[in-house]
C-alpha cells in the first residue's frame, strides 16, 4: 500500500508527531496501542475508532483497544481491511491488523483516513517485531522447560540408583548428594550438603587421608576403587568406594565423582560360590581315595586285633606296655575312620534326591531325642521356640538330622557343656518363602576374623583331638543340597547364632 502524502500544513502532523513520541517511549506493547488509539480519537475527533489485531492462528481479528463498551460491528469479518474506513498493518505483505473507524452518518474525512494510513504504516512493524519478540520468547520458554525436564529426569535417575553419589570440585566443596547418600550410616540431608566441605560433612573419615584419595583422582585422572568393612550399623556391613573423575571442558579434570555400593550381599555371594567349590574338591578327593585308606585302616585294625589276642602269653609286665600301645593304634585308627567318614559326606549329593515332605520341628526334635543320650549334652538347657503351623517342604530328614545335629554338637562345644542353647523356627521375616531354624548359644563367641573361615574343611579352633573340622564344613554341604543357606552371628564373650534358611516349595 502506497503511503499517503502529508503536506507540512496537514493538521493530521500533530498526531502523527505525538503517536512517535508514544512508540518511542519504549511502553509495552499493548500500553502504547491504547495511548495511539487514544491520540487518534483525540486528535482526529474519531469516537468510535478501533484497533483489532490478526489472533495468532491468522482466523480472525480480535479488538485489542477501543471502547470497552462497544460491541462487534456488523458484518465484521477477517475481510475488515476492505470496508468502512480503515488503515490496514501491514508488514512484509502479512496482515497484522487494522484500525477501523465508525464514521457519522453524512460525513467523511479523507484527511482522517490518510493519518490512519500512516500511522498503520508506522506500527505495522513494531507489532511485526513484537510478535517476532515473542515467539522467541516462547521458543526460549519451551527450550527453558525442555532443558529443566531433562535436569529433573536426570536428576531423578541419580536419586533412583541404588548407591551412594555424591560429587566434588577442586575445592573439595560437595556439588551433588543423591538420596541414597542422604539414607548413608552418617544420613545428612542433600540440603546440609551441598557447598560444604567435604571433610565437614563426612568428618569419620581422617581428613589427610581421603584428601590424599581425591588429590591422587585429580592428579592421575585414574578410577581409584577401594572395598571395605564397616560396623557402623551394628552389623558388619561390605562396601566398594569408586572415586571417578569428571571433566568439564573434556580437558582439566574438574571434579571427582564419588559412589559408594553396599556389596555386603554380593561378597556373601562370593563366599558361598567359594566355599562350595572347596566342598565339592574335598568330595572330589575324598571319592578317589576313600578305598585307598580304609582298605590300609582296617589292615591295621585287624593287625591291632590279632595282636591283642597274643598279648595274654606275654609276661604281665610286657603285656601291659603292649595293650597301651595297642590302645593307642586303635585310638588313631577309629580316629582316621571318623575323618575319611566326614570326607565322605562330600562325596554323597545323590543322597539328597530322596526327599520328601518334611517337617522341620519333627527334624529338630528328633535330632534333640538323638543328642539326649550324649553324656556332655544332658548339662545343657535346651530352650524350645519353634512356632507352630510351619509349612512342609521338600527335604532329605536324615541329611538335616547330620546337619543340626552337627550345629547342635558344636554349640555344645561351645559352652563346655553349660550354658543355654535355644532352637528357633519361624518363618523367615524378610522372605515368607522361607523357613528359618535358628541354633543360639551362649557360648565362648567367635572371633571375627574366624568367621570367614569356620565352614573350611579342617579348620577348627578346638583343642588338639576334640575335633577334625569335618562338622560345620558337612552341614554347609547339606544345606547347600536343600538349596538353603547358612548364615552366623557371633559376638565373642556372649554366644553365637547359626541361622539355617530353607526354602518353602
Amino acid at each position: 500500500m502506497v503511503a499517503p502524502t502529508l503536506t507540512s500544513d496537514h493538521p493530521g502532523l500533530e498526531v502523527l508527531a505525538e503517536v512517535a513520541k508514544v512508540l518511542a517511549a519504549g511502553r509495552a506493547v499493548e500500553e502504547g496501542l491504547a495511548g495511539v488509539v487514544g491520540l487518534l480519537r483525540r486528535g482526529l475527533a474519531l469516537p468510535r475508532c478501533r484497533l483489532w489485531l490478526r489472533s495468532p492462528d491468522g482466523s480472525r481479528f480480535i479488538p485489542i483497544a477501543g471502547p470497552d463498551d462497544e460491541t462487534q460491528l456488523p458484518g465484521f469479518t477477517s475481510a475488515v481491511a476492505d470496508r468502512v474506513t480503515e488503515g490496514p498493518l501491514v508488514h512484509e505483505e502479512e496482515a497484522l491488523g487494522c484500525f477501523e473507524v465508525i464514521i457519522p452518518q453524512g460525513r467523511f474525512e479523507r484527511m482522517s483516513h490518510d493519518v490512519l494510513v500512516v500511522v498503520a504504516q508506522m506500527l505495522a512493524p513494531v507489532l511485526a517485531a513484537d510478535e517476532l519478540s515473542q515467539d522467541l520468547a516462547s521458543e526460549v520458554a519451551l527450550r527453558t522447560r525442555e532443558l529443566e525436564a531433562q535436569r529433573n529426569f536426570a536428576a531423578r535417575i541419580i536419586d533412583s540408583l541404588p548407591v551412594g553419589l555424591y560429587a566434588i570440585d577442586r575445592g573439595y566443596r560437595i556439588r551433588a548428594w543423591n538420596r541414597k547418600r542422604e539414607a548413608g550410616t552418617q544420613g545428612v540431608s542433600r540440603e546440609d550438603a551441598l557447598g560444604r566441605e567435604v571433610f565437614e560433612v563426612l568428618d569419620r573419615q581422617p581428613r589427610e587421608l581421603l584428601k590424599l584419595e581425591f588429590d591422587r583422582v585429580f592428579a592421575t585422572g585414574e578410577i581409584q576403587t577401594v572395598e571395605m568393612d564397616s560396623q557402623t550399623t551394628g552389623e558388619a556391613r561390605h562396601y566398594r568406594i569408586t572415586k571417578i573423575p569428571m571433566r568439564l571442558d573434556d580437558e582439566d579434570i574438574s571434579h571427582v565423582i564419588t559412589i559408594g555400593e553396599d556389596v555386603t550381599a554380593w561378597r556373601q555371594a562370593q563366599q558361598r560360590l567359594a566355599q562350595s567349590e572347596k566342598l565339592a574338591a574335598v568330595g572330589q578327593l575324598a571319592a578317589g581315595v576313600m578305598h585307598e585308606i580304609n582298605n590300609p585302616l582296617a589292615t591295621i585294625l585287624a593287625c591291632s586285633e590279632a595282636l591283642s589276642l597274643r598279648t595274654a602269653e606275654l609276661p604281665e609286665q610286657e603285656r601291659g606296655a603292649q595293650e597301651e600301645y595297642l590302645r593307642i593304634i586303635d585310638t588313631e585308627v577309629q580316629r582316621c575312620r571318623r575323618i575319611v567318614d566326614g570326607l565322605l559326606d562330600f562325596s554323597r549329593p545323590k543322597q539328597s534326591a530322596h526327599k520328601a515332605a518334611a517337617d522341620i520341628n519333627a527334624i529338630i526334635e528328633q535330632t534333640l531325642f538323638l543328642l539326649k543320650h550324649h553324656e556332655r549334652f544332658k548339662w545343657l538347657m535346651i530352650e524350645r521356640q519353634l512356632e507352630k503351623d510351619l509349612p512342609q517342604f521338600q527335604a532329605d530328614a536324615e541329611r538335616l538330622v547330620q546337619c543340626f545335629m552337627a550345629l547342635m554338637l558344636n554349640a555344645m562345644d561351645a559352652m563346655n557343656s553349660r550354658g543355654v542353647l535355644t532352637v528357633r523356627t519361624r518363618l523367615n521375616p524378610n522372605r515368607r518363602d522361607e523357613i528359618l531354624a535358628e541354633f543360639i548359644d551362649t557360648g565362648t563367641g567367635i572371633r571375627q576374623e574366624d568367621l570367614p573361615k569356620i565352614f573350611e574343611p579342617f579348620f577348627t579352633t578346638k583343642p588338639q583331638g576334640r575335633g577334625t573340622g569335618l562338622g560345620l564344613s558337612v552341614a554347609y554341604g547339606i544345606v547347600e543340597e536343600h538349596r538353603g543357606r547358612i548364615e552366623v552371628e557371633s559376638q565373642v564373650g556372649v554366644g553365637t547364632n547359626f541361622k539355617v534358611f530353607l526354602p518353602v516349595g
